[in-house]
């Protein structure tokens, strides 16, 4: 739905069209006749829409007005211009012609219907003209198109302008999310040479659980009952997968685990997490304004995290010297801490927070880095999203220690790739214990938390 700010700024925009910043290519008035003739409707679009910001007038912008209320000012006055339209129109004609100008006032224009899909799970926009769509892991292109740039940016403008963020020539790319907790990227021009450029990660309306991932296969129950023991028993687990590979939906499941009655901080660089505990503290970081002031930065988050007196500290992502900051944190008495990082293994990923550490710019020598490393992480999940599209968690290792100058990996499940795929190139296997019990059992059994021997009992063909 739209903000005041939005619809002041769609109003205006109707009536006297796009901002003269904006480049005189990417207006709608010298778009290409090309891109008028791929939408027969273009011209009874753009008259209905300006015949709709007419009639409303200051009540698309009115503060008394509810959103649901406004909805229904706009589609009945959309009916109304419809109907008096000339050109001659079918039913159904006019029913998509409705919902297009509706979606362009009051949501995201041709990617709405996309977003109201639960089935699609990404939206990227490469340029006004190309748009391809994520369902079960696999990408298709969408039969839709913005007008041209204009158009699209100003779709741009509205999400990230909802969350306080700015996109423009002089900052031209940006995160932000929807009001949903979607991942929202933008691009724009000079960076993007083809046009703007959009990607949205949608998160689902009714958050996964763990036995919808169970359903999915992306875990086992044996891999979830071993996980909420973990959790439990406080040990500081990463995530780790590459790009897409759903990474922040385990974080998000997996933060399930933990107990009502504890402070849980959450840090993020757009929120994301959906945690239903009473006790939550969500911080978010800010990126510097125009002039270049004013950022705070997830390390800065951390920091201030540890004197918010946190039982748990979860990082959405650590990226840079945060990894440092969040290392001291699992080593100073915040146990039962969660993050994720992007890495294509566990033993990648332990090399992965090697590496954010130096960059945290303090001289420290690679075995203190490393012993840090042994010290704080307990446990390291590793999430792949595989060829058939699926996304699965493919091993799950423990952090022993070290013996030299290496840190030691044991496997405790893996991913069975051995059985092969169906006839539609599913995979057929799943996780599957590789029969090692994890150092930490006589831990958490201390605190009362047993990990069943059925647990890890190594699977023969």
């Amino acid at each position: 739905m739209s903000t005041l700010a939005d619809r002041l700024d769609q109003a205006r925009t109707a009536q006297t069209g796009p901002r003269p910043s904006e480049p005189r290519a990417s207006r709608r008035s010298d778009a290409p006749q090309s891109r008028r003739r791929d939408d027969p409707f273009a011209a009874v679009k753009d008259r209905v829409h300006q015949e709709l910001v007419a009639s409303l007038g200051p009540r698309l912008y009115d503060p008394h007005l509810s959103e649901s209320e406004l909805a229904n000012q706009v589609r009945t006055t959309l009916q109304a211009v419809i109907d008096a339209e000339n050109t001659p129109l079918s039913q159904s004609d006019r029913t998509k012609i409705a919902q297009d100008v509706s979606d362009d006032i009051l949501g995201h224009g041709p990617l709405e219907p996309y977003l109201r899909d639960e089935e699609v799970t990404e939206i990227m926009v490469n340029g006004p003209e190309d748009i391809f769509i994520e369902r079960n892991g696999k990408i298709f292109p969408a039969p839709t198109r913005f007008a041209d740039d204009a158009h699209l940016r100003r779709t741009i403008d509205k999400i990230v302008s909802r969350v306080g963020r700015r996109v423009d020539e002089s900052s031209p790319m940006v995160d932000a999310r929807l009001p949903d907790g979607s991942r929202v990227n933008a691009v724009l021009p000079p960076v993007a040479i083809d046009g703007s450029m959009l990607t949205i990660r949608k998160f689902a309306a009714d958050p996964f659980t763990d036995h919808d991932l169970v359903t999915m296969g992306t875990m086992t129950p044996l891999v979830r009952e071993f996980l909420q023991a973990c959790v439990l028993g406080r040990r500081n687990i990463i995530i780790s997968g590459g790009t897409g590979s759903g990474k922040t939906t385990t974080l998000n499941v997996i933060s399930g685990f933990l107990p009502d009655d504890e402070r849980i901080v959450t840090i993020e660089d757009a929120a994301e997490l959906q945690l239903h505990q009473r006790h939550v503290l969500r911080m978010e970081s800010r990126p510097a304004n125009i002039e270049g002031r004013g950022e705070i930065t997830i390390r800065e988050l951390v920091r201030n995290a540890l004197r918010m007196r946190p039982d748990r500290i979860i990082v959405g992502e650590v990226r840079d010297g945060a990894a440092l900051d969040m290392l001291q944190a699992m080593n100073t008495g915040h146990d039962g801490s969660l993050t994720t990082t992007h890495a294509n293994s566990p033993r990648d990923s332990l090399a992965r927070l090697e590496t954010m550490v130096l960059m945290a710019g303090i001289d420290l020598p690679v075995r203190a880095i490393r012993e840090q490393v042994a010290g704080a992480v307990d446990l390291i999940v590793q999430q792949s999203r595989l060829k058939d599209g699926s996304r699965r968690i493919v091993a799950v290792s423990e952090v022993i220690g070290m013996e030299g100058e290496i840190i030691t990996l044991q496997d405790i499940f893996t991913f069975d790739y051995a059985a092969g795929r169906d006839e539609s190139g599913r995979y057929l296997g799943g996780l599957v214990p590789t029969g090692i019990r994890p150092g930490f059992t006589q831990d958490l059994a201390d605190l009362g938390i047993d990990l069943p021997m059925h647990l890890f009992a190594r699977i023969t063909p």
